[in-house]
């Protein structure tokens, strides 16, 4: 692997340890959550047939074959991601696809080739880094001039119930964890639009736009289903690691959240309301 920035160390960590192995055990059932937002951002994206797309934080690689199929044969993907095990998943999962690569580097520093992307792509991806000034500014160097960006982040925990409500339940349960910086790496540090425009813009790059966007996770499964998963990835684990939670707290944990996701289910399905800000920028250098 190339070498990670001191300030994502804890971020490389994290992804390469149980923590990211636990996406590529719960790979299908988190492409199928996320869907409806990679669907939302690929709108604003724009992908052509022909382009090179740099999609970071790749993760088990659903983006990366979604993109791979509108840029098709004569264009190229590269997935970007810090975690070894999600993209050992994501290269078993693009077999056979001439127009697709990948590489295991920390994309705020790694050297990419100058100016060769058409799009920098990102699905959830790009709000773990420690320097978010640096790495947009690293990842611009990459984009040809009048190239693109799109990603699409989430909005606070307060806005977003699938964030919300294991994160409750477990504060009820186990009580309340240290209090992190509301910008610190993590899946909710772009919650403020005009924060990371200001970060977009610091980092060269132009037109820069970030709007609010509504749209509804589907997870797969009924809702004892839903809230297992739940509470297999996200912050209900976060208060139980911090806290010294056990396997009862877990489970009770657990069935405290499929008593809460009864407001989201719907004709056997759960529908989960989920609010997102999309970014677009270009790459104005001469």
């Amino acid at each position: 692997m190339t070498s990670v920035s001191e300030g994502n160390k804890d971020q490389s960590e994290y992804w390469n340890s149980e923590s990211g192995r636990k996406w590529v055990d719960h790979e299908d059932q988190l492409d199928k959550l996320l869907s409806s937002a990679l669907e939302e951002v690929l709108q604003f994206a724009d992908p052509m047939p022909g382009e090179k797309v740099l999609d970071i934080g790749c993760g088990t690689g659903a983006s990366v074959l979604r993109l791979a199929k509108t840029v098709g044969v004569n264009g190229e993907v590269t997935g970007v991601d810090i975690s070894a095990p999600l993209l050992d998943r994501a290269r078993t999962r693009a077999e056979g696809l001439s127009q697709v690569k990948f590489m295991l580097a920390d994309a705020q520093s790694y050297g990419f080739e100058t100016q060769a992307a058409d799009l920098v792509f990102s699905r959830f991806g790009v709000m773990f880094f420690d320097d978010p000034t640096a790495a947009m500014a690293n990842l611009r160097n990459a984009v040809r001039p009048g190239g693109r960006m799109a990603f699409i982040s989430w909005r606070g925990m307060p806005e977003n119930p699938w964030f919300r409500v294991p994160f409750e339940v477990a504060v009820a349960r186990l009580g309340r964890p240290e209090m992190l910086d509301p910008h610190a790496p993590g899946p909710t540090a772009f919650k403020d639009i005009n924060r990371v425009t200001g970060i977009l813009e610091d980092a060269g790059w132009t037109e820069v736009s970030g709007v609010e966007s509504d749209v509804t996770l589907f997870p797969p499964g009924d809702v004892t289903e839903v809230a297992r998963l739940m509470c297999s990835v996200g912050p209900a684990i976060r208060v139980l690691r911090e806290l010294g939670g056990s396997d009862a707290d877990a489970a009770a944990i657990e069935a405290m959240c499929l008593k809460a996701l009864a407001e989201f289910e719907v004709g056997g399905e759960v529908h989960i309301p989920a609010r997102l800000n999309v970014f677009t920028a270009l790459n104005g250098t001469c």
